[in-house]
């Protein structure tokens, strides 16, 4: 287990030269599928899985529009790929053992995602609990947050509240406990 939470680690460092080199969306277009995760660009339906089949072309055409990070390892270390994307729309963040509630924190204040992200799903992350999903609330934009299997979660109510005063276009669905 020490080993996989090393590895994991590794594959979540991030790469600075690569970002200035092959532009944001790409390099964490390689972080997620590294991760486990897949990804849709925008203009297309299908979901990228393949690290190997990562599509060519000019630098900078494929613009990642969602992130399906169900079942992957990625983890806090590797978030600040996140920071250049300019037009993720959707994120689902499901059965990550390593999410946390410092990434819902580090997520919530990237600046592009504040304006981008539109739908967020958690969904059986064990490690999340109020703090984090509290600091959602800075997701300006965010118009439907579903919350599920998060036993995290301790003081449900408090913790709508919060999101509904702070964000009231938000449609929140719950299936918790």
């Amino acid at each position: 287990r020490h080993f996989w939470g090393w590895l994991n680690a590794v594959f979540n460092k991030v790469d600075y030269e690569r970002i200035q080199a092959v532009g944001p969306d790409r390099a964490a277009s390689e972080w997620l599928l590294r991760c486990g995760a897949l990804v849709r660009y925008q203009g297309y339906q299908k979901w990228q899985q393949d690290y190997n089949g990562l599509p060519t072309g000019p630098l900078g055409r494929y613009k990642i529009e969602a992130i399906n990070a169900t079942d992957s390892c990625i983890m806090y270390r590797g978030f600040d790929y996140l920071d250049g994307l300019e037009h993720v729309t959707e994120i689902k963040l499901q059965k990550c053992i390593y999410i946390q509630d410092e990434c819902l924190q580090r997520l919530s204040e990237i600046k592009n995602l504040q304006k981008s992200l539109l739908q967020l799903k958690i969904i059986s992350c064990g490690n999340v609990t109020d703090k984090g999903i509290v600091a959602l609330h800075k997701l300006m934009n965010l118009e439907y947050l579903y919350l599920s299997d998060l036993p995290g979660i301790k003081e449900k109510e408090t913790t709508v509240h919060i999101l509904q005063q702070a964000l009231p276009n938000l449609e929140l669905e719950l299936d918790l406990e």
